[in-house]
C-alpha cells in the first residue's frame, strides 16, 4: 500500500487576511499503522516524528504507561504524546510512540493484563510489551527515512517497565534507555501497589540479562512509585548486573508521577540531555516550531483563544476564522481533515463564512497540505 504522508511546511505566501510569511518547517509527522499479526489486520497505532531533512535518523522509541482504570485505555492516543516526541525530534531522532496492544486505537483487549492484583503476574506483561516494541522496531527498520542503528528507547510509567524489560531482551541497535517513573500495579495515590514484591522480583529478573545503559528518573513526590520503592526496584535490576544511573528528581507539581510530561519539559529535559551527552548520542538541537501569528483582526479575547490553540500538543487541529472576528477550533482529531472540519463547523455556528487560518502548528493557506484520510500501513 502507498504510504499516506504529511509533511509540515509552512506557507510562504500570505493570506488575504495579512500576516509576515514563516520559515520552513524543521519537523515531519506522519500517522501509521504497525503490522504485527497478534494486533490483527488493524495493527498497532503510532504516530512518527521527526526532523524534515532527508537523512535517515535514529529511532527513539517511546512508551505509554497504563491507567488505573482498564476503561480509560480507549481514550488514549498516540497525538496525546506529540510535544514529547518533538523534544526527542529536535534532539536529531525519529520518534516513534507506538500505543501497544489493547490502547488506543490498538486491538488487544487484555492482552498485557499481569492477572489478580494480590498475585500480579508482571514478567508475562512484560514479554506483551516487548513483543509489542520489537515489531514497531522491525517495521522501522524497513523505512527509508529512519535508522535502528544507535537506536534508543524511553518510556514512562508502565512505558517505563516495558522499557527496561526490552533492555533484558535488547534488539539489535539498541545503545541507551531511560525510563521515567517506571512500574506498575499502583491502585491508588497512597503508593498502592499490587504484589510490590512481585514487582521487586521482576525488576531483578531485568537486571540479570540487561546490560545497555539506562537512566532512572523518579521525582521524589511520585504518588504511583514512592522513593522507597524506587530505591528497591533499582538496587533488585542492579544486583542481577543491570547497568542503570538513577536519578532522584525534585518535587514535581502534586504528582511527581506526572513529571514527564510536556508541562514538566524544563525539568526532565536537563537530565536527558546530560546522559545522552554522557553516551555521545547528542545531536544538534533544533529549535520548536516558530509560534504562529494570530490573525490581524482579532480582538484580544480572540487573540487570548488562539494563545490556548498553539498551546494544545494534541494533534491533529485547526483554527477557523471569519472576516466579522468569529472563530472556531478543534484539537485531537484523528486525522487533519478531521480537525480541518470540525473547526470550520464550530466557526460557523458564530458565522455563515468561515476560513481555516491554521491546521496543527502551520498556517494555512493557498498552498494545500498533503493530508489522508487513513494511517499509513508500513509492509
Amino acid at each position: 500500500m502507498v504510504l499516506f504522508h504529511r509533511l509540515l511546511f509552512l506557507l510562504i505566501g500570505s493570506l488575504a487576511m495579512g500576516f509576515a510569511p514563516a520559515r520552513a518547517a524543521e519537523f515531519y509527522t506522519e500517522d501509521l499503522r504497525i503490522p504485527m499479526t497478534e494486533a490483527g489486520p488493524q495493527g498497532l497505532e503510532a504516530f512518527l516524528v521527526r526532523p524534515a531533512g532527508t537523512k535517515r535518523y535514529p529511532l527513539a522509541l517511546l512508551s505509554h504507561g497504563t491507567p488505573r482504570s482498564f476503561g480509560d485505555r480507549a481514550t488514549m492516543t498516540a497525538h496525546a504524546y506529540y510535544g514529547i516526541a518533538l523534544e526527542y525530534a529536535r534532539r536529531g531522532f525519529a520518534a516513534l510512540i507506538v500505543m501497544r496492544r489493547g490502547y488506543g486505537t490498538s486491538p488487544g483487549g487484555r492482552a498485557d493484563s499481569a492477572g489478580g492484583c494480590a498475585n500480579a503476574a508482571y514478567l508475562p506483561a512484560a514479554a506483551v510489551a516487548i513483543a509489542d516494541l520489537r515489531a514497531a522496531i522491525d517495521a522501522m527498520a524497513r523505512r527509508s527515512d529512519v535508522t535502528t542503528i544507535g537506536m534508543i528507547a524511553a518510556g514512562h510509567s508502565a512505558g517505563g517497565l516495558a522499557t527496561v524489560a526490552l533492555t533484558a531482551q535488547p534488539p539489535p541497535g539498541l545503545v541507551a534507555a531511560i525510563s521515567f517513573a517506571g512500574g506498575r500495579g499502583s491502585r491508588d495515590d497512597d503508593e498502592d501497589v499490587c504484589n510490590e514484591d512481585g514487582l521487586v522480583q521482576a525488576f531483578a529478573s531485568f537486571g540479570k540479562s540487561s546490560r545497555v545503559p539506562m537512566l532512572w528518573v523518579y521525582a521524589t513526590n511520585d504518588l504511583y512509585f514512592g522513593p522507597d520503592l524506587a530505591r528497591r526496584l533499582y538496587a533488585a535490576f542492579r544486583a542481577g548486573g543491570g547497568s542503570a544511573k538513577f536519578v532522584t528528581a525534585p518535587p514535581y507539581g502534586d504528582d511527581g508521577h506526572y513529571l514527564y510530561s510536556v508541562a514538566g519539559r524544563p525539568q526532565w529535559t536537563p537530565y536527558l540531555d546530560a546522559f545522552l551527552h554522557e553516551r555521545g548520542l547528542a545531536h544538534d538541537m533544533l529549535s520548536p516550531p516558530d509560534p504562529l501569528p494570530p490573525p490581524g483582526h482579532f480582538s484580544d479575547a480572540a487573540k487570548a483563544e488562539f494563545a490556548r490553540y498553539l498551546a494544545s500538543t494534541m494533534p491533529h487541529k485547526a483554527f477557523a476564522v471569519s472576516p466579522n472576528g468569529g472563530y472556531g477550533w478543534r484539537s485531537g482529531r484523528n486525522t487533519v481533515d478531521d480537525a480541518q472540519r470540525d473547526s470550520l463547523a464550530a466557526c460557523m455556528k458564530w458565522s455563515p463564512t468561515c476560513t481555516l487560518y491554521a491546521v496543527d502548528d502551520q498556517l494555512a493557506g493557498t498552498t494545500r497540505q498533503i493530508t489522508t484520510d487513513q494511517s499509513a500501513r508500513i509492509r
